[in-house]
């Protein structure tokens, strides 16, 4: 699973008062819950665009620091869905994603992406412990 972390001086749950209604609304009606981290998430077993396979998304509470998103997307392999005549499907399944990262972050794929290698670069400076 994936957290994201919101823009600089803005809050998650500003962002998206309601969780559940903001996933159906991207995703599909979650069908279940999951726990991670000490926090339930929606599950979308079976979600609206037949690219994806299962959704798990949420927010994940951290004592002392800001709740984080998650978002872990199953996708169906790209054959199958080609052969069931879905290619529209997948670049709105994109669309989707890069959407609901950007409404509920504030941050787009390439503030997400500067970040991600920001915290690698920062874990590779960090010593091995020995």
């Amino acid at each position: 699973m994936r957290e994201y972390k919101m823009r600089r001086g803005e809050h998650l749950e500003d962002r998206v008062e309601d969780m559940e209604a903001f996933i159906t609304d991207y995703f599909g009606a979650p069908t279940d819950t999951e726990e991670y981290k000490g926090s339930d998430l929606y599950v979308v077993e079976e979600p609206d665009n037949p690219v994806f396979s299962r959704i798990v998304a949420g927010a994940v509470e951290y004592s002392g620091k800001k709740n984080k998103l998650i978002l872990d997307i199953e996708e169906r392999p790209a054959e199958e869905v080609i052969a069931e005549g879905h290619i529209d499907a997948a670049e709105e399944a994109v669309s989707l994603k890069n959407d609901f990262l950007e409404e509920a972050t504030g941050r787009d794929a390439k503030a997400r992406r500067d970040s991600m290698k920001r915290d690698v670069e920062d874990d590779a400076d960090k010593p091995d412990s020995v």
